[in-house]
């Protein structure tokens, strides 16, 4: 068995995460590279590259991604209130604009996650898709960390996972077929209200 398969999920995190930004510096370049030639600029061989991107489609969607969506140090930077639910709302205003300007790279990043879960990626460790709201809730959440306890705090930032994202945009548009001012007002009352919960647990 190989080292990429023994196991290691840290490790298959960041090879992941570095073919996603070898993409992404490409493209800022104004190409459209190959898979050989992103794991090439990634520092990886063709085959492992091949693992976490069977076709180059998926891959340079995801990398899109991670180009439109800000670094928690960007969208926080300067001055800004302490105030845990406007950051929040600051973080799902912004990733609502990044998953509707980007939609069908989403969704295609989402069937692509969700054929890796019933395929052969299921059982590799290799993760299916990148966490990038986590980072920016934490970021969020961080100077008002005082004003919850430990448990409550890490079970908020979960919850609010819910909340925010692509699968959020798939129900509101797909299942409830609500338009977008609904679906920002629904938002913005589950962010009000779980933010409440945590406080009070």
């Amino acid at each position: 068995m190989s080292s990429e398969g023994a196991g290691r999920p840290n490790q298959k995190r960041r090879t992941r995460k570095d073919l996603l930004l070898a993409a992404a510096r490409l493209m800022k370049q104004g190409r459209n590279p190959s898979l050989e030639e992103i794991a090439e600029e990634a520092l990886v061989s063709r085959a492992t590259a091949y693992r976490y991107f069977p076709s180059v489609e998926p891959l340079l969607a995801e990398a899109a991604l991670d180009i439109a969506t800000p670094e928690p140090a960007v969208l926080f930077a300067g001055k800004s209130t302490d105030d845990p639910v406007v950051r929040l709302e600051k973080v799902d205003s912004v990733l609502h604009e990044v998953v509707a300007a980007n939609e069908a790279a989403f969704r295609l990043m989402l069937a692509h996650s969700l054929q890796r879960k019933v395929g052969d990626g299921a059982a590799s460790g290799i993760p299916a898709r990148q966490n990038r709201r986590t980072p920016l809730i934490e970021a969020a959440l961080a100077p008002a960390r005082r004003q919850f306890k430990p448990a409550s705090l890490d079970l908020l930032a979960k919850a609010l996972a819910l909340i925010v994202g692509t699968e959020s945009m798939v129900v509101f548009k797909d299942v409830l077929q609500l338009d977008d001012a609904e679906a920002r007002r629904v938002k913005r009352w589950a962010i009000r209200a779980l933010v409440e919960a945590a406080r009070r647990t």
